[in-house]
């Protein structure tokens, strides 16, 4: 029987392996074999057989957790898609401190053969041993879980309530690998259920299906599962990270957003994109009503999370007596690297911002290593222009204040000693601006607060010219822009003095947070009613007071070259869009909005440009320099291509098209 059973299986390995090209997802699919002929699969717990994962409570919320493990790990520049593919951020080339695959994308370096980050096949994803077809094993043991607990007759000691609550866990993540497969690939196969290892050859070779039609199943999956989640995480210590109510709602809005979004709603650069009998991919008409869609879900997903108790974030809990803009500075970082801040509606627990807050940090001083705070991951010229002036309005727009010379020097006053060392030079750039840029970018004679500073005005700040205590001058780890990423890091970090290591707080990465809600809404709204919509403004202002702006009509009425320009909704769609690049840079949200707005082909074909690190004197450091000039092949580069042989080994497979 043994042979038998071998035989059986090893033929049905290859057809399924010929069908899909994902060599290593169907071998685990298929599983191990058994004189019983039972279907074998090996999850983490070592539970061996399906059959005794789900003969208990216990060992079935480890195969839930199971479905959980696929989750991405974007607390770690390394694996997080849009942290290195876009023109946010950019690193030392040669791959001297971190060996990006997806900073090669940002290089113009992607190619078919063997495809970088590549999702569909789970190569360069993170994920150890389990990196082949990483996603497709997480929809599978999606499939897996929800079918044999939705078997009544199985885990007999949970209870029916919980039982509900696991399945709809399950439905969540098997939504959220589908969209991310999307948002990559575009049109992709719905694995709605697993495919027996007897089928015929029909099933097996599957097809992409059109944009819609995923949507439309993802959103399915997703108000199912809704039903049945808990509002809130009511045990913190042990299931924080566990889908709620407003992280499935939260979840909706961004896939009805993205579905509504000029690159998959009437996008005529795809119109020749079809399936084999002729079916368009990509719907070819503009339907509005996509937009009123996102909004309501946008809505409903902000009205759970008010419920549940989310809200904007305050920095509250300092240690010693510090400035109100220091606090206000917090109140903008924290709210991501705070463990318990109640703006996060998804902490994802599976990946922790440990090695992003390495990536981040600069010495403190001349006896710290480099390898201990590595700063590499630096702020584009472009991003540090991007914030807005002090007023609130674009730097280009600003009427009353003059960047046109951004590298002119200038000394900073009593009165701006909170940002910029008091009598020290710096950037005409660096003054005037937002609070959101001083709590999100350090640079050059910046000012930062760390909570073993005691005080705020003087102990820390950001010495960058080359040979000095925070500059460029190690060979692997140093900063290419003379911006310095402060966002991602806690303040809490320390060194603890020669011959220790630096210590950073961890917290589990962002995946969503109210503010991003915020600004769902009010870019759904506009598309809708345009700025007669007075919610948009709501939700606009909401964000800025928590940055310490005033609103955007005053901004606009006051400041603004263009005053009138929040009165249309091609003006005020420009002002949201940018609203967003500030409130949520370097979070990986950048990357997929250029795409969903189809602006990645203006924005990523542009230089990357920044200060010249090598710079060690004011003269030579405060000039402008050329990085890379970044090229993006429009519409090919929008989408991911499919590895050639996976193409090759599926009939059924359509290549995207430029590929």
């Amino acid at each position: 029987m043994k042979t038998k059973n071998n035989n059986t299986l090893n033929k049905a390995k290859q057809r399924l392996i010929k069908a899909f090209g994902f060599t290593l997802m169907i071998v685990s699919l298929i599983g191990l074999e058994s004189c019983e002929d039972t279907f074998l699969d090996v999850v983490p717990d070592n539970v061996a057989t399906i059959e005794q994962a789900f003969k208990l409570r216990n060992e079935a919320e480890k195969y839930l957790f199971t479905c959980y493990s696929y989750l991405p790990l974007n607390g770690d520049a390394l694996w997080n898609v849009a942290m290195l593919s876009g023109d946010e951020l950019w690193i030392p080339p040669q791959d001297l401190a971190l060996d990006s695959n997806a900073f090669d994308v940002a290089r113009g370096l992607q190619r078919k053969f063997d495809p970088y980050v590549d999702a569909w096949e789970g190569r360069y994803q993170g994920g150890g041993p389990n990196d082949q077809f990483r996603l497709w094993n997480g929809i599978r043991h999606c499939n897996i879980f929800i079918e044999n607990l939705e078997d009544e007759s199985k885990v007999p000691d949970i209870t029916q309530s919980e039982r509900l609550k696991w399945i709809a866990e399950a439905k969540f993540l098997k939504a959220y690998y589908h969209f991310y497969m999307m948002r990559m690939y575009g049109p992709i196969p719905v694995m709605r259920k697993n495919i027996a290892i007897d089928a015929p050859l029909s099933e097996l070779y599957v097809s992409r299906e059109p944009v819609d039609e995923v949507v439309n199943y993802i959103v399915q999956l997703l108000d199912e599962a809704t039903v049945n989640l808990e509002p809130v995480i009511v045990d913190k210590n042990n299931d924080l990270g566990r889908i709620t109510k407003p992280v499935a709602a939260a979840l909706k809005a961004q896939v009805l957003l993205t579905s509504a979004s000029p690159l998959f709603n009437g996008n005529t650069d795809m119109a020749g994109f079809t399936t084999k009998d002729g079916k368009p991919f990509f719907n070819q008409t503009y339907v509005p009503e996509k937009w009123q869609l996102a909004a309501d879900a946008a809505k409903a997903a902000i009205d759970l999370a008010l419920a549940a108790n989310h809200d904007l974030y305050t920095f509250t809990n300092a240690s010693y007596n510090i400035s109100d803009v220091t606090k206000r500075k917090l109140s903008i970082t924290e709210a991501i690297t705070d463990r318990t801040s109640r703006e996060v509606i998804w902490h994802n627990t599976k990946s922790q911002a440990n090695a992003i807050q390495v990536q981040c940090a600069w010495p403190v001083n001349a006896e710290q290593p480099d390898y201990t705070a590595q700063k590499f991951l630096a702020p584009t010229l472009k991003m540090a222009q991007m914030f807005y002036s002090k007023n609130g309005v674009p730097i280009e727009e600003d009427k009353t204040l003059d960047f046109s010379d951004i590298k002119a020097l200038r000394g900073a006053t009593a009165s701006e000693r909170f940002d910029i060392k008091e009598g020290e030079r710096t950037a005409r750039l660096n003054f005037d601006r937002e609070p959101r840029f001083y709590a999100d970018l350090a640079f050059d004679r910046s000012v930062y607060y760390l909570e073993s500073s005691q005080a705020d005005e003087t102990k820390y700040w950001l010495r960058a010219k080359f040979a000095e205590p925070s500059g460029s001058d190690d060979v692997r780890h140093y900063n290419i822009t003379g911006y310095y990423l402060k966002k991602l890091v806690n303040y809490r970090y320390n060194w603890g003095g020669t011959g220790t290591g630096a210590s950073f707080r961890s917290y589990a990465w962002p995946e969503i947070r109210l503010a991003e809600l915020y600004l769902d809404y009010a870019e759904a709204l506009n598309e809708v009613n345009g700025p007669g919509n007075e919610e948009i403004f709501t939700y606009l202002d909401k964000i800025r007071n928590r940055a310490g702006l005033i609103g955007v009509k005053e901004s606009w009425n006051n400041y603004s070259k263009n005053p009138t320009k929040h009165t249309t909704k091609d003006g005020l769609r420009e002002i949201i869009h940018q609203e967003r690049n500030i409130e949520l840079c370097f979070e990986g949200k950048r990357f997929w909005d250029l795409k969903r707005w189809k602006k990645a082909v203006l924005e990523l074909n542009q230089p990357i440009r920044g200060w010249n690190y090598k710079g060690t004197d004011e003269a030579s450091y405060y000039q402008i320099t050329t990085i890379f000039q970044q090229r993006f092949v429009g519409p090919r580069d929008y989408f991911w291509p499919i590895n050639e042989q996976t193409i090759r080994q599926n009939p059924n497979l359509i290549q995207n098209p430029g590929w």
